[in-house]
């Protein structure tokens, strides 16, 4: 872990002894009163989060308007489901039965008001229904609470909003014009000059994000080791996540908020919870407090499932009747968002990556239909449309038609199904690329696991993106039966896992000087967290349990730095972002001179280069290295080169223009933005410029200097800091998955020196086939070995070039695999074999002789009895077994 130092500064009182005798060499300090009221901050998590939450919500008017009109909304929800309950006869609204004083003779309508009973029949039976007194008083209690909360925050508003105005120099108008980056490079100087923090006397970006995301830190971290959230299996449904906004909160008021939390207040775990010898003890509370808390929710269940069905119906039944197809659309899981969320990223910068990855994610999941649901779906439509259309025809023809009982109700219901039905019809003119489609969602959500590369195609695959992506239908449904299945998840998923709770809080807590108790993840400290498979270099290697899975310390390193490019990285860190910068630089020179074979960067830009984000500035002649052109050097001879100067000229002309129109462009968005406004010159896009700009000026001669539209052209540079993480994003899984395969290939197979004097010694040959082999132990396992599926495109294992084979299936030993419950390696199959001769023998592996040139690629397969490895030669045969779990590895 690295060292976190600060400066204490101690006053002491000057001794009577130690006094000047002459009085008037005292010179009186008077403190700014204005800057004296920050000065010590108590809860300074508290204050950064209202500070941050006023510029995301548009200031004082808009955040206290939107907490009045929840208080109202509130109230109406309550009152408006008591009147439907009480103050409505249905039997006259249904026409059952003729209200009261009804002369047929006058009219034969029945309003709205006949409907409706009076004030006092409808107060009187409220008072005598029991049940629904019990209810509204319970509402009346915590809208009470509510009320006191917004008259509470009202003036806390009051403060932040002083606070903007005098120590930030920001008012209430340029809120929005101001992006999260300049309020916070003011809040660290106001820091230096009020100490807020009297701990230190420096704020970093780090510290700040720390304080902010303290809590949201924990949760990530716990996603991403795998402590949440509850996984299930079904028999028809599989495996299901199960992660709802109830759960969530009851499990944040366990660790974070109630007076028996975790933490003892917003910035300080309780001791108890770091000593390991009181585990048991602690686990035992965590259990008791999850069990009357799982008690408590299921005797409130009634009333909460209830609210939920009210609230669900209000918001929902006006959209589904409008478009009934946007229940068939998808949102984000809740899962999704903390399981793509990086470590020290805020909301608004995880939000737009979010929204940047929903057409991509919805195009891949509309490539998956079923074929038999798309047929019953083609039918039903039919026959359902087919009725839908003669009750319109009927309508138009004649408006009486409308008068006949539950026809408008039919028109209705029909018109829902034939909607739906149509969303699960497949559009005939789509094309479908799932590889490509997966490459531009993980440009903008950044993470997918190792396993998803080369498998998009799948449908394990796909089920397993469903639970980041589901249906709007799904989040409804789990959100109305969460106020049931919640106390039962508390009560009996969550107690078995209070010890690894407790586990958790006191191996991945640090105190830091300052910021308090913070999530050790998110120190983004590479030597502890990182993991390994990500670096070129070596690091000093953690355990397992120490790593966070999916490179999310690396990734979560690069997002903090480039949303933060004045941040002062630490050795470890900077020096990680520098050889990622040195080997896209790399890779930038091999573009330029052509040698693009197995190139990531490439790769990435192809993959970011689909993607439809990229502004103008990546497609102006001076950026075709990104765009187009990868290999090509730009003509030096005086013609072409005067062109580019002309268009340099014109690209500094536009950029003017865009200057002048700086503040319009800026205008009411500014606070989304990610990053700061005249973006960073340090990371990915800048080193492939910078590579670029090196290289013509080796050819040329010519000073290259960029224009000012690369550098400040707010229109362009507000989407820079999500390309830069994109393409920074797409690079990072392109390098890793390279390392991986190299390693693969390193391991897959060992070369064995040729020694004729061995070849009568089965003991020693036993011993080779044993050695040829490499220990994967994150292989898929069968009963018989590993099926490994690839295509060789280089040297085969017989030295020759075999371009031809595609899809060899080559059966690995299962004494690859070598734990305690494996038998012992005599036990194990081997591959079949039969002395070579010399001209083809390669590591005592023997390639069949045949005339013809276009055979079918070399495969192998095993045999059970080791002692037959004499007597047979190698086969080139398929698996009999076509249902054994088959390993593709990545593309070479």
């Amino acid at each position: 872990m690295t060292d976190f130092h600060t400066s204490y500064y101690k006053f002491d009182s000057p001794s009577d002894e130690d006094q000047p005798a002459n009085e008037d060499a005292y010179l009186m300090h008077v403190p700014d009163r204005n800057k004296a009221q920050w000065h010590h901050i108590e809860d300074l998590d508290g204050f950064f989060v209202r500070v941050y939450q006023y510029h995301q919500n548009h200031g004082f008017y808009c955040i206290f308007l939107q907490q009045c009109f929840e208080l109202v909304q509130f109230i109406f929800v309550v009152v408006f489901a008591s009147f439907l309950f009480v103050c409505v006869d249905y039997d006259v609204l249904f026409a059952n039965k003729v209200p009261p004083g009804f002369n047929h003779s006058i009219t034969d309508k029945v309003t709205m008001s006949d409907a409706i009973l009076s004030s006092q029949v409808c107060s009187m039976r409220i008072s005598q229904h029991g049940m629904l007194m019990f209810f509204i008083v319970i509402a009346a209690l915590f809208w009470t609470l509510r009320a006191v909360k917004v008259f509470y925050s009202f003036f806390q508003l009051l403060e932040i909003r002083h606070f903007y105005r005098i120590a930030l120099h920001i008012n209430d108008n340029d809120v929005d014009n101001m992006t999260w980056h300049d309020v916070q490079q003011r809040l660290m100087l106001v820091q230096e000059e009020q100490q807020m923090c009297i701990h230190k006397q420096q704020l970093t970006e780090l510290d700040i994000y720390n304080r902010i995301l303290r809590f949201k830190n924990y949760m990530i971290a716990m996603i991403n080791k795998g402590l949440l959230p509850p996984k299930f299996t079904f028999p028809i449904l599989g495996n299901v996540l199960f992660l709802t906004q109830g759960l969530k909160y009851n499990l944040e008021l366990i660790f974070f908020w109630s007076p028996r939390a975790i933490f003892a207040n917003s910035y300080h775990i309780r001791d108890e919870f770091k000593q390991k010898s009181r585990r048991e003890e602690l686990s035992q509370r965590i259990s008791s407090d999850l069990l009357w808390l799982g008690v408590l929710n299921l005797v409130l269940s009634p009333i909460i499932f209830l609210w939920q069905i009210l609230y669900s119906f209000l918001s929902y039944a006006e959209v589904l009747k409008r478009e009934p197809g946007s229940f068939g659309a998808r949102r984000w899981s809740i899962y999704a968002r903390l399981y793509l969320r990086h470590f020290n990223e805020l909301p608004h910068e995880f939000q737009a990556r979010l929204n940047r990855g929903y057409k991509p994610a919805s195009a891949y999941m509309d490539i998956f239909t079923s074929p038999m649901l798309t047929v019953f779906a083609k039918n039903v439509a039919f026959f359902v449309g087919s009725l839908l259309a003669v009750l319109l025809t009927l309508t138009v023809w004649d408006e009486d038609v409308l008068k006949v009982e539950h026809v408008l109700t039919a028109i209705t219901l029909f018109t829902i199904v034939v909607t739906i039905c149509k969303s699960f019809i497949p559009d005939e003119h789509a094309v479908s690329c799932p590889e490509q489609l997966m490459r531009q969602i993980i440009a903008q959500v950044h993470y997918s696991p190792d396993a998803w590369r080369g498998q998009a195609h799948t449908q394990q695959v796909r089920d397993e993106f469903a639970q980041l992506f589901q249906f709007k239908a799904s989040y409804v449904i789990e959100e109305l039966l969460s106020p049931i299945v919640t106390p039962f998840i508390l009560i009996f998923w969550m107690r078995r896992r209070s010890g690894e709770i407790v586990d958790f809080f006191r191996n991945f807590t640090v105190d830091i000087a300052g910021v308090g108790d913070v999530c050790s993840f998110a120190q983004l400290d590479i030597t502890k967290h990182g993991d390994p498979k990500w670096h070129e270099k070596k690091i000093t290697e953690p355990s397992h349990s120490q790593q966070a899975d999916g490179g999310k310390t690396e990734l979560s390193l690069m997002h903090f730095a480039i949303t933060n490019p004045k941040w002062d990285a630490p050795k470890n860190e900077d020096n990680f972002l520098t050889s990622l910068r040195a080997h896209a630089q790399k890779d930038a020179a091999s573009l330029q001179t052509a040698q693009v074979t197995q190139n990531p960067l490439l790769a990435s830009l192809n993959s970011l280069g689909s993607v439809d984000m990229l502004p103008s500035i990546l497609n102006r002649p001076n950026a075709s290295v990104l765009v187009s052109g990868y290999g090509t050097a730009e003509p030096t001879h005086g013609g072409n080169s005067l062109l580019r100067q002309q268009s340099m000229a014109q690209t500094g002309i536009s950029a003017s223009a865009s200057q002048q129109r700086h503040k319009v462009a800026v205008y009411r968005g500014a606070k989304s933005s990610e990053g700061p406004v005249e973006g960073s010159n340090e990371y990915m896009v800048s080193s492939i410029y910078s590579q670029k700009d090196l290289h013509q000026q080796q050819i040329t001669g010519e000073k290259i200097v960029r224009p000012f539209a690369y550098s400040t052209a707010s229109e362009q540079i507000r989407d820079m800091s999500s390309i830069e993480m994109s393409l920074s994003a797409l690079y990072m899984h392109e390098l890793h998955h390279q390392r991986m395969n190299e390693r693969h290939s390193r391991m897959m197979w060992e070369t064995i020196p040729d020694d004729p004097d061995d070849e009568d010694d089965p003991a020693k040959k036993q011993h080779d086939l044993h050695s040829s082999v490499i220990r994967r132990p994150d292989f898929p396992i069968t009963h018989q070995g590993y099926d490994a599926t690839s295509t060789l495109t280089r040297m085969n294992i017989f030295g020759e070039n075999f371009s031809q084979a595609t899809d060899a299936d080559v059966v690995v030993p299962n004494d690859t695999l070598q734990t305690e419950n494996q038998p012992a390696p005599s036990t194990q199959p081997f591959l079949s074999s039969q002395a070579p001769t010399d001209h083809n023998r390669r590591g005592g592996l023997e390639r069949l002789s045949s005339s013809d040139s276009d055979a079918s690629p070399p495969q192998f397969h095993l045999i059970e009895h080791p002692e037959e490895i004499e007597e047979t030669a190698y086969e080139l045969r398929r698996p009999h077994d076509s249902t054994q779990d088959v390993y593709r590895p990545p593309e070479v």
